[in-house]
């Protein structure tokens, strides 16, 4: 796709900049605006879950995050003012005068129980917020009326107990702060939603969205940036005097949340993608945003503002870099670094994608802020010793890794019951990563699946897969080697709701003495009936890394040459690119880096695991071609993996104790080392020859 001149390469250094990049996200809807510029259909014929016409008003509402943050503090001397590029104001207030007119043939809709238009108002709320002048119609009593009915209406309607619930706080403080709506009227309404919302808080700065339980723990992009926190920062901003000890409980939330949630993005600006709603990009950085403009001082390590300056502006400089996040037409598209609709959601419409402009609203802060002023400084470090390059977040359950090698997370603990779409592969895997993405399925075979950076199990010779989802029993524990300790991730799942296996897995993040690696241990436990028909009598499991670029630097598929069955350490010594299979490892070389995995259940110092193998394993390495699309970075892919076959016929079993029925039980302990090294950290394939040979040894659990 082409370069959206003005949001390409933008430098994003001064608020100029911003609003330059802001107008080239907006210039292309103009030609896609309704005669009375109350909706907007880009021409991408793509459909959601709710209406048609709903979609629509997405495309209305969602710009006003950036357009009234330009409004609320407008430098009219500025070249790139709001009349640039074809963007007036006047257009929204006609588009706001007839969206909310019952007798508009353009009228938005009477809003239902559970209405996504809901969702929508929130952005029309703050506009009457940040910049009451310009959009509050005082000078229309007709139109006022209209638009105060219609976000009225949303006080009779049932909707979701999650972040929704800051909608209606914020169309309620609109009413009455905006709009003239006596307190009495909204005062109750609004206390009741901030008590639920409330609810929805963890501890560290964390909360889910939604209460956390059995049915839902999520603490992902829509805790920070797309929804809690973000909206508790505008609370800040916009009501400090509506209620003094709640606004200073989220003032210190956002001192906790921001001073661990710096580690999900690395120096560059890219962010580790996990979660939901990966098509609104750049909004993953909008926590940064909002907490310039409520003004929030931030502890160490972003105790400067520049360091906050700094988190936000080049998260926007990398995706300055992404050209492919483009129509041809200038139009965001659907997906996160190129256009894909297997990883949308079915709340995803064409429209919808301008929630990215959440990051926007610090253009809402005057030129001579000091926002605006103050250097930016560089990414966060820390002077201890041991560089700050691990640390766990309780709340979320992962485990921040920004070493040299790679920047990546490790996750156990996760999971939600909503249909959302790919729900397995957006909490329940083991590793994501800002460098490498990862994938999602589009199928139940295996190469439909795209199994990277989790377990995938068939009791069918294959024919089906599932994959690590709905963890319990997670525990906190740690790893040593030598004098250093690590923390790890322990949790139990269920793969199968009628066959009796049970799977505890460890995840060992990286240690000192073994760059670019870290470790999972899978100890897996079968019971089934001695008697019976239709017994399972093998089952496979494949442990899998990074899926990583197929294509070479050069622009070669790697999959278009044969693999090699035997890794020369000259070849990677040379660095060599291409795909290797022994039997007890898989590696792939590509312009994306390193992505490899090693068997290491039988090296000694894993032998003493608590359970001891007593079935036949075969074991083999293999590499994975995923079909296209898959990975949300990259559009072609292979996973490194390793396969093992578990006979359940044969080897040695014994009965479990303690059951009235004859049953058997097996027991054998997997142990993968997972390897990965970014592009920039192995250029030197001496470097990435002695890591790759060097897998750990000599680490102890506790």
């Amino acid at each position: 796709m082409p370069f959206r001149d003005g949001f390409s390469h933008n430098p994003f250094k001064t608020r100029a900049d911003l609003i330059c990049g802001g107008l080239a996200l907006l210039q292309p809807l103009e030609q896609y605006k309704s005669r009375g510029r109350a909706r907007i259909r880009l021409p991408t014929t793509t459909g959601t879950g709710f209406s048609e016409q709903a979609a629509q008003v997405e495309g209305f509402a969602r710009p006003l995050w950036f357009i009234a943050s330009v409004q609320a503090s407008p430098s009219h001397g500025e070249p790139s003012s709001s009349q640039a590029r074809g963007i007036s104001l006047e257009s929204w207030i006609t588009g706001l005068k007839n969206g909310t007119d019952p007798n508009s043939p353009e009228f938005w809709g009477s809003v239902g129980d559970f209405d996504q238009r809901m969702v929508e108002m929130e952005s029309v709320a703050y506009a009457l917020l940040i910049a009451p002048d310009a959009f509050g119609l005082a000078d229309d009593a007709a139109a006022k009326a209209n638009l105060i009915t219609w976000l009225r209406s949303i006080n009779s309607r049932d909707m979701s107990e999650n972040n929704w619930r800051w909608f209606r706080v914020f169309v309620n403080l609109a009413l009455t702060r905006s709009l003239g709506v006596p307190v009495d009227e909204v005062e109750q309404q609004i206390q009741h939603d901030l008590e639920i919302l409330d609810t929805f808080y963890l501890g560290d700065g964390w909360s889910s969205d939604g209460k956390w339980g059995s049915a839902r723990k999520q603490a992902d992009y829509y805790s920070g940036s797309f929804a809690i926190q973000f909206a508790q920062l505008l609370y800040v901003r916009l009501a400090p005097d509506w209620d003094p000890d709640r606004t200073a409980k989220y003032k210190d939330q956002a001192r906790q949340f921001g001073k661990e949630f710096w580690r999900y993005f690395n120096a560059e600006g890219a962010a580790i993608p996990f979660g939901r709603s990966m098509t609104y990009r750049f909004a993953m950085a909008a926590f940064w945003a909002a907490a310039a403009l409520a003004e929030i001082e931030l502890p160490a390590p972003l105790d400067n503002l520049g360091v906050v300056k700094g988190m936000l502006l080049r998260n926007l400089r990398w995706w300055s870099q992404k050209p492919d996040i483009f129509n041809v037409d200038g139009s965001l598209n659907i997906g996160y670094t190129y256009p894909n609709m297997y990883m949308s959601e079915d709340y995803n419409s064409p429209q919808s994608v301008y929630w990215c402009l959440k990051a926007f609203v610090v253009a809402a802060l005057p030129q001579d802020h000091q926002f605006w002023t103050i250097d930016e400084a560089p990414f966060p470090t820390n002077s201890s010793s041991r560089p700050d390059d691990l640390a766990l977040l309780n709340q979320p359950r992962h485990i921040l890794c920004n070493t040299a090698e790679h920047h990546f997370l490790l996750s156990s603990g996760q999971a939600t019951r909503s249909n959302h779409k790919g729900r397995e592969a957006k909490y329940g895997k083991f590793a994501y990563s800002s460098a490498f993405g990862f994938s999602v399925p589009v199928g139940r075979l295996l190469e439909q699946t795209a199994p990277d950076s989790t377990l995938a199990l068939s009791l069918d010779d294959g024919e089906t897969w599932v994959t690590h989802w709905e963890p319990y029993d997670l525990r906190i524990g740690s790893a040593n080697v030598g004098d250093e300790s690590v923390p790890t991730l322990l949790s139990t799942w269920r793969p199968f709701r009628i066959f009796d296996v049970e799977i505890r897995t460890t995840l060992i993040p990286p240690v000192q003495k073994f760059p670019g690696w870290h470790l999972r241990v899978h100890e897996v436990l079968c019971t089934r009936p001695l008697s019976g028909g239709g017994l399972v009598q093998k089952l496979q499991l494949i442990d899998s890394g990074f899926s990583i670029s197929a294509e070479t630097s050069e622009g070669l598929c790697i999959y278009e040459r044969p693999y090699n069955s035997s890794i020369d350490g000259e070849r990677l010594g040379a660095g060599v690119e291409g795909w290797w299979e022994t039997e007890t490892s898989s590696l792939i070389i590509s312009e994306s880096g390193a992505s490899g995995v090693v068997d290491l259940t039988k090296e000694p110092s894993f032998s003493s695991s608590k359970l001891v193998p007593h079935v036949d394993v075969e074991t083999r390495g293999m590499v994975i071609k995923p079909h296209a699309n898959t990975n949300l970075m990259i559009q072609r892919t292979l996973i490194p993996s390793i396969r093992h076959i578990v006979d359940l016929e044969g080897g040695s079993r014994w009965k479990q104790s303690g059951t009235t029925d004859s049953r058997e039980s097996y027991s054998v302990t997997i142990v993968t080392g997972i390897f990965a090294m970014e592009k920039s950290a192995c250029h030197l394939g001496k470097t990435l020859q002695d890591k790759w040979g060097t897998p750990p040894t000599g680490i102890s659990t506790v």
